[in-house]
């Protein structure tokens, strides 16, 4: 039961950060960049300043869709953002960038995290029904490979999480010190888009945390103490 409150606990707090992630979105998404630039303009910018003129800036569905594929090597952002000319759609496109900038200077947990894709997305898709099955089949006694491959498999998503934080705080990191150093941003709007970064980045410390506390869980299951 203990668990079980835990893992509610958790969803409750991801549910909470993630509305409050929308509501800041939203809110600082209606203050006027005042040095006018769209999203777009900004992230094209951040990554000449930064030498990259490899990178394609596109647009692409869904709200708070943004993402940069390594693989294209596209900086994807949402129509709000993309054409946007607040302080949201800013800090956003930096952010994004961020992520861009990472990749010409070959950092080594955006690399790590590029070279965990392959292997996650196989723990993802088969990783759950792994374990379902080895759980379901789980007597309490013995070795039970099934749900030790579940848990390995699960561990891997886990790191996932894990190696996520470094490379996402760095990217916002890197975006809020171009902001500030090219004065695209005043004081006032700086704290602002610092402050809608920073909830985005709560989402991933949530989920990060979320996934180790499922993981310990099943660990105990297989050690055999499970109340």
């Amino acid at each position: 039961m203990g668990f079980f409150l835990l893992i509610l606990l958790m969803g409750l707090a991801g549910g909470i950060v993630s509305q409050r992630l929308r509501s800041k979105f939203r809110e600082y998404g209606q203050v006027p960049l005042s040095v006018g630039l769209s999203g777009k303009e900004v992230a094209e910018k951040m990554l000449r300043d930064n030498g990259i003129y490899d990178v394609q800036v596109t647009s692409s569905q869904g709200f708070l869709s943004d993402h940069y594929n390594p693989a294209d090597k596209t900086v994807n952002l949402s129509p709000d953002v993309y054409s946007g000319r607040s302080i949201a759609a800013a800090a956003v496109a930096a952010h994004e960038c961020g992520h861009a900038v990472q990749h010409a200077n070959a950092y080594s947990m955006l690399k790590l995290r590029s070279n965990l894709v392959p292997i996650v997305k196989v723990s993802s898709n088969l990783g759950n029904w792994i374990l379902m099955a080895g759980l379901f089949l789980y007597v309490g006694r013995g070795t039970n490979w099934l749900l030790l491959a579940g848990i390995v498999m699960f561990a891997m998503t886990t790191l996932f999480s894990l190696i996520t934080l470094p490379v996402e705080y760095d990217a916002s990191n890197r975006a809020l010190k171009w902001l500030d150093t090219t004065g695209l941003t005043s004081y006032q709007e700086h704290d602002k888009a610092k402050d809608a970064l920073k909830w985005a980045a709560r989402t991933y410390v949530v989920a990060a945390i979320s996934s180790i506390v499922a993981l310990l869980y099943y660990i105990s299951i297989f050690m055999g103490r499970r109340d």
